[in-house]
């Protein structure tokens, strides 16, 4: 059985009378522990397509298995409740809280969970230790660089130990040595043994997509390709300190 399963899935929009679709009975599946790239230029609907798998937004018709159960037949609050647990976020923009510390910041997604409060600091800990930043746990979040903030970021989406882990547009704001890191340590949380983590990566660029180890194109709603990455790009060992 398939982690996320996709069948003639579609998305329109309305606007007062105007009806827009967005994505065209797309169909695919995404195995448990994947490293999967969707991929196309702006306008495409690849962040659309994260939406909705993320339990962001809903789909205008088509069915989406998650773990075999049908979750556009979900109420909003048994949404809420399986996007807390087994999914994490990581935007371009890090939505970090600019004057909370750095520790205050991870551990945000835990206050909605049903982890007891005396184990949030340890979680948010090991959460940070992950990206290699535990020297940075009391400082604020606006005196770090882009590249730390965004490390932070994917701290805070690893904090709840989800399943799933979706990445939009992750190195959009970074330089590319910065960026480059931030790939490295989605790739390691991908093929780490203990906790492997399924990563769900939307990207424009073709440089970052090689990390993953499959690319889905898509453009004007619908599927060009869904391939094998041949020449995938490596983590570097060491590189995260």
């Amino acid at each position: 059985m398939s982690l996320i399963k996709i069948e003639n899935l579609c998305k329109d929009y309305k606007n007062e009378e105007v009806l827009t679709p967005v994505l065209h009975h797309l169909n695919f599946s995404i195995e448990k522990g994947e490293f999967v790239a969707i991929m196309g230029p702006s306008g495409s609907g690849k962040s659309t397509l994260m939406h909705i798998l993320g339990l962001l937004d809903r789909p205008s018709c088509g069915i989406y298995e998650l773990d075999g159960k049908d979750v556009t037949k979900f109420t909003d609050d048994e949404l809420a409740s399986l996007r807390n647990h087994k999914i994490g976020f990581i935007f371009q923009s890090f939505n970090l809280l600019p004057r909370t510390t750095v520790l205050e910041n991870i551990k945000l997604p835990l206050f909605y969970s049903q982890i007891p409060v005396k184990e949030h600091d340890e979680m948010a800990k090991k959460a940070l230790a992950a990206v290699g930043l535990e020297k940075r746990a009391d400082y604020l979040s606006n005196q770090l660089s882009g590249g730390e903030k965004q490390r932070v970021a994917i701290a805070r989406a690893l904090v709840t130990e989800p399943e799933i882990i979706f990445a939009d547009e992750p190195t959009g704001n970074l330089d590319s040595k910065s960026g480059g890191l931030v790939m490295t340590i989605l790739q390691k949380l991908n093929i780490e043994k203990q906790h492997r983590h399924t990563i769900i990566l939307v990207t424009h660029e073709t440089y970052t997509a090689e990390f993953a180890e499959r690319i889905i194109r898509i453009k004007d709603g619908q599927i060009l390709s869904d391939e094998k990455v041949l020449n995938r790009k490596k983590a570097e060992d060491g590189l995260v300190k």
